[in-house]
């Protein structure tokens, strides 16, 4: 099975080159590209350092959301061949061997593999608990199979089944509606421990809001319950 690992990058110039560098590094697969790093409308060189690093970059000339760079992953993906797409975050927060654990997992190809975090133990700001125990309860109830982390980014997608569920999100809640889509059309959820690294506070970036992110998670679900009534 041909794996890729895709980076959606917004303002990452800071992190992105060492995580291509050591996902190059450590990745399964030795065909190119292994890592394709969407930058999506970025200002402060995440382009360049994630190409210099090696990555294959493909650019939104202006920020449309990541949900919006993970399609554009999938698609990417799609022309390369591959069979399954790994998220990474480009934070830092995802380890390259993490990363390469899920690409290296043995499940089908056509199933999610959901990196599952242990937030207590690794250390997240309590308001990103709050936040995923939230989220959690809905895309739980919505997608008919219990889910124990819906908000983290490192996942495995099957890529000609995730194009074809025609999710329509382009924010955060793009993962949340994959995650509902899928468990309504009867997927295999794959569920795998994993361990995130949290910078400390003075550097941590984030472009999650956890508030308003977490509401528009909720209404996307509901549009989402409401379109796909009779899938299951």
């Amino acid at each position: 099975m041909r794996v890729v690992a895709v980076i959606p990058a917004y303002q990452a110039g800071r992190t992105v080159g060492e995580i291509v560098a050591e996902l190059i590094r450590l990745w399964p697969d030795p065909m190119e590209p292994r890592v394709i790093v969407v930058d999506d409308g970025s200002s402060d060189g995440t382009a360049e350092r994630a190409g210099g690093a090696g990555a294959q970059v493909i650019r939104h000339p202006k920020n449309r959301g990541k949900g919006a760079a993970l399609w554009t992953g999938l698609q990417a993906a799609s022309e390369v061949g591959a069979e399954a797409m790994v998220s990474v975050d480009a934070d830092g927060q995802h380890p390259a061997s993490e990363a390469a654990r899920l690409a290296n997992a043995q499940v089908p190809a056509t199933a999610l593999v959901l990196g599952v975090r242990d937030l207590d133990r690794d250390g997240a700001p309590r308001a990103s608990r709050f936040s995923n125990r939230f989220s959690n309860r809905f895309v739980s109830w919505f997608s008919g199979q219990r889910i124990y982390d819906t908000q983290c980014g490192l996942r495995r997608y099957p890529v000609h089944g995730t194009l074809e569920l025609g999710v329509r999100a382009t924010g955060f809640d793009f993962e949340a509606e994959a995650l509902v889509r899928a468990g309504r059309a009867g997927w295999q959820i794959v569920q795998v421990p994993v361990r995130v690294v949290y910078p400390p506070p003075e550097i941590r970036v984030s472009h999650f809001r956890v508030v308003r992110d977490p509401a528009r998670i909720v209404f996307r679900l509901l549009q989402t319950v409401a379109t796909t009534s009779g899938s299951k």
